[in-house]
Formats: C-alpha cells, structure tokens, sequence
C-alpha cells in the first residue's frame, strides 16, 4: 500500500529548483572566489564570462518564477480548495510550532542515547526548517539580485550605497544557501542511514505504509482515526520514475557535493 506525500506539482516543482540552483551555484561561484585557481576553468567549461552571466541571469529568472508559483499555488489552495479554512498551526502547515521545538530536543537526546526518538507528523522540524530557509533565501537573493540586474533602473529610486549592500547580501546569502542545502539539506533527506543513498520520495511522489508507520507514526495514526488512509492511497508510479529519479539525484548531489569541495577551497586557501 502506497500513502501520497506529494503531488505531481511539488515534485515538478523540486526538480526545476534542483536545476536552477545547481546553474546558479555553478555561474555564480566563480565570480566569489574568481581569485581561486579553479574559477578560470570553471569560466572556460561554462562558455566564458558572457555565457556564464547568461547561464546565472536565466537560472536566476526561473527561480524567482518557481517563487511566484508557489506564492500563486498557496493563495489558490488557502482560497480556493479550502475556503479559507486552515489551522496554521496545524500537522499539515510549515508554520513552525513549540513541538517541533520539543522534536529537536527530543532528537538531540536520543542522537546521545538520554531518551526516545520524537514521533514526528506530516513535516519534521528540519523539513520545515528547510522550507522557511528557502522562503527566506530566495526573497534575499533574487530581491538583492534584481538590484545587480537593473542598477540603472533601480538606481533611479534608491542612492548607490545599497548596491554595495546588495551585492554583500547576494554573495554571502548565496554562499550560506549552497553550504545548507550540500551539507544539511542532503543529510537529512537522503544520507541518512535509513535513506542512504538517496530517499526517492520527491520522485515517485509517494511511501509505503510501513514507512509512514516508521517515520511518520502521528501522521499514520491520524489519517488511521480520521478514516482517511484509504483516501490517501495511490497507485504505484510508472517503472521508469524511480530510476530516473535516483539518477537525476545522485548526479544533482554529486554536483553538490564537488562545488562544495571548490567553495571550501577557495574560501579557507584563497581568500
């Protein structure tokens, strides 16, 4: 038995920010750490400095695309499929919640053996830590990385100084972002012992019933006491999705994980 986790919206959705993101890292970087050894290579594999800004520029312009998405997608789910109606500090929200303040807690002690794991619901603490990094991240970066595109447009409303800040901002939010997202991010969604080496579920969209039992209990037994385990079943995805999607993964966190060997490079040898 199958239990929908996400629809085929979200997952499309992860992909382009997966692809986006790894064009931005890689356009980007090299003018960071253009002092590196490793920047005029990278320059030269992107096609030079007027294709990497091309490259930075569209990748850029889909993310901030993928952000107005999502902002449309909520209003029409709060509006239009729940009339208005829902507990933001619900199982089912991203708000952040005092539980998931207890959860991390919880799991620091157990991660040193003084108690038990947390049970966590439909989002974990660190899931909704991610969502709200993103939220904030690419409202610092894309906002601060409008400035850069159009100084002369924005030069018209504000004084030169804040695109000094604006610059700071959008290299050092960038650099906190990829360090996150290569690090923690991966972790804690796919190299995890229990998930190693990739967890498919942003791809087929779906968990088995022992998984929810395993991972999610309180999700499992809610949708148990509210009758809607049934509701929440789904056929299994076409053969070729788990595949597919293991390779794209293991290749985008190979990417990942080799810039981020060039960003510790140049930051703590060529800085």
């Amino acid at each position: 038995m199958l239990i929908k986790r996400f629809s085929a919206y979200h997952r499309i959705l992860h992909i382009v920010m997966a692809v986006s993101f790894i064009g931005l890292v890689l356009s980007g970087m090299p003018l960071k750490y253009s002092h590196a050894p490793w920047a005029a290579w990278m320059m030269r594999v992107l096609g030079g400095f007027h294709s990497a800004g091309l490259i930075h520029r569209t990748c850029g312009a889909i993310t901030l695309g993928y952000f107005a998405a999502h902002l449309l997608y909520l209003f029409y789910d709060f509006v239009k499929v729940r009339k208005m109606k829902f507990d933001f500090f619900g199982p089912e929200s991203m708000v952040p919640r005092p539980k998931d303040i207890l959860d991390m807690i919880g799991n620091v002690r157990w991660f040193l053996g003084e108690g038990p794991a947390p049970e966590f619901d439909k989002f974990t603490y660190w899931e909704k830590f991610d969502y709200w990094a993103v939220f904030w991240g690419v409202g610092m970066i894309g906002v601060s990385g409008l400035f850069l595109w159009f100084p002369e447009f924005f030069g018209r409303f504000v004084p030169g100084w804040v695109f000094n800040v604006a610059t700071i901002i959008h290299s050092d939010e960038a650099l906190l972002a990829a360090g996150f997202i290569f690090t923690i991010h991966f972790f804690n969604t796919h190299l995890r012992p229990e998930k190693f080496p990739l967890d498919p579920v942003i791809f087929t969209g779906s968990l088995s019933l022992e998984e929810l039992k395993h991972e999610r209990p309180l999700e499992y037994r809610r949708l148990a006491e509210e009758g809607l385990l049934e509701k929440s079943q789904v056929s299994a995805p076409p053969s070729w999705i788990l595949p597919l999607g293991m390779l794209f993964g293991i290749v985008v966190m190979g990417l990942g994980f080799f810039l981020l060997v060039l960003i510790i490079i140049g930051q703590f040898f060529y800085s």
